[in-house]
C-alpha cells in the first residue's frame, strides 16, 4: 500500500508530526506495535507524575505538624486505587490520540510492529507499506544490565502495574527514574535502599547538588549506597538477595522486590535499519543532521532514538524542527535548542544549559548568583526550605549560560530563565523587571544583583 509519508511510532514526535502531514493534505500511515501515545502517555510522565501527586499527599498527610496541622490516626495508602487512577488518566490520554487518528481521513494507524524491508518500504505483519517518506519515532526501552537473569526484577514499566507496596524495595541506579520511584515508594511506605555505581546521585549535576538531594533523601530514611559495582542478584527464598561490592559495606542486601533503573537504549535495534541503510552510533541512537534527517536522504529519527534529548519537550521539538523543514518559513535546527530538563523529585530539581562543571570544563570566565532556598520568604512560610538555586552568567556578554534549581516548585520558574536564553537576552532582563510578590521566583532578580566570579 503507497502512503506520501509513514511514521514508525505514536510518541511525543509521531502524533503532532502525523496531525501536520495529514494538515497539508498528505496521506499518511502511522505504525504502532503497543498503545498509542509512546514512552510518555503510557509508562512515563503522565503516569508516574500521577504516582508522585499520590506520594506528596501521603508525605503532607504525614509531615505537617510544625504548620499546626496534626492528622489523628494512621494514614492510609491504597496503591491499588492510586494505579486505578493512574489507568484512567492514562486511558483519558490514549483515547484522545486515538479518536484524533480515527477523526482523520488522511491518518491511517497500522498496528503491528514495523520493520524496514528498504530505504522506502515498511513491513507490519506481513503486508508492505511504501512511502517516498519514512520518519522514525521509535522511542526506548529500559536497559537491563548484566546479573540479573535470575530474579524477576522490575523496570519503571512493570513497577507501574503492582498493586501491592513493597516492603523493602531495592533501586539499581541513581539517576532521575531511580529518584523519582525511590522516593514516591517510600512515601507508600515501602523501605527503600538504592545501590548506585558512582561516587555521587546524579552523575551529570554539580557536586553540591547531588550532595542535597542526598540529603533530602536520607531524611526521608531513604538508604544510598553509592560506589556499588558488580552489582548482582538471585533468589532467597520468598526474597531477593543483591550482592555488591561497595567502600561502605558488601553485605547483601535482602528485598521482596528489584527495580533496575539503571539507564535506557533506543529501540533502533528492532527494526531493521540495516536494510534501509541507516547508521546508528556505538550506543544505537541514530545518527542526525542539523534538521533530523539521517543519512538515507527520505528517512527522519525523531525522538528517543536519535540520542538528542531524551525527554518528551525534546520529542516535541523534534516535531517542531521536522516541521518547521516541511510546511514553515523559519527553519528550525537542533542547535538552536538548549538542553533543559527536570526530576520530578520533592522538591524537584530543574536545569537548562551549563552547569559549574561544564563552565569549568571549556575554561569560560563566568559569574554565579546563588541562594538556598532557607533564605527565601516564600519558601519559608511553605515550610519547603530544601534545596537552593544556582544561575550561571558568561561575564563578557552578560547572556545566561544556564541555571540549576532546587527547590519548591523549581521545575515551574526555570522557564523564566529558559525564555530569557531562547530570546538571547541579557541577564538584566530578569535582574530588572518586577516579579509578584510573594513568590520565589521574585528572588531570582536579587540573585542576579549579587553576582560573584565563579572560581
Amino acid at each position: 500500500m503507497k502512503f506520501d509519508a509513514i511514521i514508525i511510532g505514536t510518541g511525543q514526535a509521531g502524533v503532532p508530526l502525523a496531525a501536520s502531514l495529514a494538515k497539508n493534505k498528505l496521506k499518511v500511515a502511522i505504525i504502532e506495535k503497543g498503545f498509542v501515545g509512546g514512552t510518555c502517555v503510557n509508562v512515563g510522565c503522565t503516569p508516574t507524575k500521577s504516582y508522585v501527586a499520590s506520594a506528596r499527599r501521603a508525605y503532607v498527610a504525614n509531615n505537617s505538624d510544625e504548620l499546626g496541622i496534626t492528622i489523628k490516626g494512621e494514614v492510609q495508602v491504597d496503591l491499588k486505587k492510586i494505579k486505578n487512577r493512574k489507568d484512567k488518566i492514562v486511558q483519558d490520554s490514549r483515547d484522545g490520540i486515538n479518536k484524533m487518528i480515527s477523526d482523520n481521513d488522511h491518518i491511517t494507524l497500522i498496528e503491528g510492529a514495523g520493520k524496514f524491508v528498504n530505504n522506502t518500504t515498511v513491513e507490519v505483519d506481513g503486508k508492505e507499506y511504501t512511502a517516498d517518506k519514512i520518519y522514525i519515532n521509535v522511542g526506548g526501552r529500559p536497559r537491563i544490565p548484566e546479573g540479573f537473569k535470575e530474579v524477576d526484577y522490575l523496570t519503571n514499566e512493570s513497577i507501574l502495574q503492582l498493586e501491592e507496596i513493597p516492603e523493602h524495595l531495592i533501586i539499581v541506579g541513581g539517576g532521575y527514574i531511580g529518584l523519582e520511584f525511590a522516593q514516591m515508594f517510600r512515601r507508600f511506605g515501602s523501605k527503600v535502599t538504592i545501590l548506585d555505581r558512582g561516587d555521587t546521585l546524579l552523575k551529570h549535576e554539580d557536586q553540591d547538588i547531588a550532595e542535597s538531594i542526598a540529603n533530602i533523601f536520607k531524611n526521608e530514611d531513604i538508604h544510598i549506597q553509592l560506589n556499588s559495582n558488580c552489582i548482582s542478584a538471585k533468589k532467597v527464598g520468598d526474597q531477593i538477595e543483591v550482592t555488591h561490592e561497595c567502600e561502605e559495606d558488601n553485605t547483601p542486601i535482602l528485598g521482596t522486590h528489584l527495580l533496575l533503573a539503571a539507564g535506557r537504549i533506543p529501540n533502533t535495534d528492532l527494526i531493521n535499519l540495516e536494510k534501509a541503510g541507516v547508521e546508528t552510533d556505538e550506543r544505537g541512537n541514530i545518527k542526525v543532521d542539523e534538521a533530523l534527517r539521517t543519512n538515507v536522504n527520505n528517512i527522519w529519527a525523531l525522538g528517543d532514538c536519535n540520542g538528542q534529548g531524551g525527554f518528551t519537550h525534546t520529542s516535541y521539538n523534534d516535531y517542531q524542527i521536522v516541521n518547521s523543514h516541511l510546511f514553515e518559513e523559519k527553519k528550525r535546527n537542533l542547535s538552536d535548542r538548549y538542553l533543559c530538563y527536570a526530576a520530578f523529585i520533592d522538591p524537584p530539581i530543574a536545569r537548562v544549559g551549563m552547569n559549574e562543571r561544564d563552565i569549568k570544563d571549556k575554561g569560560i570566565k563566568a559569574k554565579v548568583a546563588s541562594m538556598p532556598m532557607n533564605k527565601i520568604g516564600r519558601a519559608k512560610e511553605m515550610g519547603e526550605t530544601q534545596g537552593k538555586l544556582k544561575i550561571f552568567i558568561d561575564a563578557k556578554t552578560d547572556k545566561i549560560l544556564g541555571a540549576t534549581f532546587l527547590g519548591v516548585r523549581a521545575d515551574e520558574y526555570i522557564h523564566s530563565i529558559i525564555d530569557t536564553m531562547y530570546a538571547d537576552a541579557s541577564y538584566t532582563v530578569i535582574r530588572d523587571a518586577v516579579h509578584i510578590h510573594p513568590t520565589v521566583s521574585e528572588l531570582i532578580p536579587t540573585m542576579l544583583e549579587n553576582l560573584k566570579d565563579l572560581d
